[in-house]
């Protein structure tokens, strides 16, 4: 399952993230992931969620992100949850390949059984349409 959290700079994004996170790892007989560009998260999100800061594994555009991803769930085939903040800053701001990392990720999604969340600093008018379906405008 593929949750995309949707709203501008300052709407809360990144506070639901650090909720849902803490939330995961109770309720998870998993692991739950954590991933950010940056390491800002470090002491918000519980010791309990792998925290992974993107800028440590040069990752950068939605191919290099996608296989990351796919690595993760094949590596650790106990990870339940996966919550990325700054979708954009990671990817980039090409909201058509951002529609297809999706439509792969949502495969992967039901293929490892995992559940993703992406926090995405945008209007949701901005976004392609087939990404209504998934999406939680805050």
């Amino acid at each position: 399952m593929v949750t995309l959290i949707i709203g501008k700079k300052g709407s809360g994004k990144t506070k639901k993230l650090i909720t849902l996170a803490n939330e995961a790892v109770a309720a998870s007989n998993g692991n739950v992931v954590v991933i950010e560009k940056g390491s800002k998260l470090t002491y918000d999100v519980t010791h309990k969620a792998r925290l992974i800061d993107t800028d440590q594994y040069g990752i950068s555009g939605y191919d290099a992100f996608f296989g990351f991803l796919s690595g993760l769930c094949a590596g650790n085939y106990d990870v339940t949850d996966v919550l990325v903040d700054s979708t954009l800053k990671i990817g980039g701001h090409d909201f058509a390949a951002f529609s297809d990392f999706i439509e792969k990720v949502n495969v992967l999604a039901a293929k490892s059984e995992t559940k993703f969340t992406f926090l995405v600093s945008a209007d949701a008018k901005e976004l392609p349409e087939s990404l209504d379906a998934i999406s939680v405008k805050i």
